[in-house]
C-alpha cells in the first residue's frame, strides 16, 4: 500500500514565510529525495488564521522507500530543513500514514501540476473501538463524499508505525482527509451543498470517538518532480 509522510508545522506557533523562491527550493529538494512519487506543499489559505502555516506531503509507493528517506543520511532530512527555516518560531510534526484513494468523477489527471484548494481534516484523538470506526467510516462516508460537487481529489489516511531519523517531534492524528477542488469558490460552493447535509447527518451516527477534528481550507501546491 502507498505511504504518505506528513511534515507540518505547528498553527500555534508561528506563520507562514513561504514566498516563490523558498518554494522553489524546496521543490528542487524534494526531487533529490529517493523513491518519492509524489510532493505536495499546502499553505493557509486566509479564509483560517488557525489553520497550519504548513503542511507537506511525501508519498512513496512503500513503507521500505519511506524509511530510507528518514534515514540519517536520507535527502528527506534536507527538504526539512527548509521546512524549518521557512516558518519562523514553529514547530514541526511528523507523521507516516497508509494511503486509501477515492475515483472522485471530476478527478483530474494524474500528472496535472499546478494550484487547487484542499479541505484538510484530521481526526486527533481516538475511537473506543478503532475497527468499528474504521469500519462505518469507510463504509459509509467515500461514498458520500465523492459526490461533492467539483471535487478533484479524495484520499483518507490511517496511521501506521514507522522509523524515523527526523528530530521534529511525532504526530498521533488517527485518522486525516484530503478533498480536493480547483478553488477556494469551489469548495466553499461543496461545503454549502445538499450532500454536505447528508454527511454531518452521517457523522452524528459514527461509533464513539473523542478528540479534536480540525478542518482546514488549504492552498496546494503540485510540484514536478522530474529533473528540469
Amino acid at each position: 500500500m502507498e505511504v504518505c509522510f506528513f511534515l507540518a508545522g505547528d498553527a500555534a506557533r508561528g506563520h507562514s514565510a513561504f514566498d516563490g523562491t523558498r518554494i522553489s527550493r524546496l521543490q528542487s529538494a524534494a526531487r533529490e529525495v529517493e523513491g518519492l512519487r509524489r510532493f505536495v506543499l499546502h499553505l493557509p489559505s486566509g479564509q483560517d488564521t488557525r489553520a497550519p502555516c504548513c503542511v507537506t506531503q511525501w508519498y512513496f509507493d512503500d513503507l521500505d522507500l519511506l524509511e530510507a528517506a528518514l534515514d540519517t543520511k536520507g535527502a528527506l532530512h534536507a527538504a526539512a530543513d527548509i521546512i524549518a527555516r521557512c516558518a519562523s518560531n514553529v514547530t514541526l510534526r511528523q507523521q507516516a500514514m497508509a494511503v486509501r484513494r477515492f475515483i472522485a468523477p471530476h478527478r483530474h489527471r494524474p500528472d496535472a501540476l499546478g494550484e487547487r484548494c484542499t479541505y484538510l481534516v484530521s481526526y486527533e484523538g481516538d475511537a473506543v473501538d478503532f475497527n468499528a470506526w474504521l469500519t462505518h467510516y469507510m463504509t459509509n462516508h467515500p461514498p458520500l463524499m465523492t459526490q461533492l460537487p467539483g471535487i478533484r481529489e479524495l484520499e483518507i489516511y490511517t496511521r501506521i508505525d514507522n522509523r524515523s531519523q527526523l528530530r521534529h517531534a511525532r504526530a498521533t492524528a488517527m485518522q486525516r482527509n484530503k478533498v480536493v477542488f480547483d478553488d477556494l469558490a469551489s469548495l466553499n460552493a461543496a461545503l454549502a451543498s445538499p450532500i454536505r447535509v447528508q454527511m454531518k447527518h452521517d457523522f452524528d451516527s459514527f461509533p464513539p470517538y473523542s478528540g479534536a477534528t480540525p478542518h482546514y481550507p488549504m492552498r496546494s501546491i503540485y510540484s514536478n518532480l522530474t529533473q528540469e
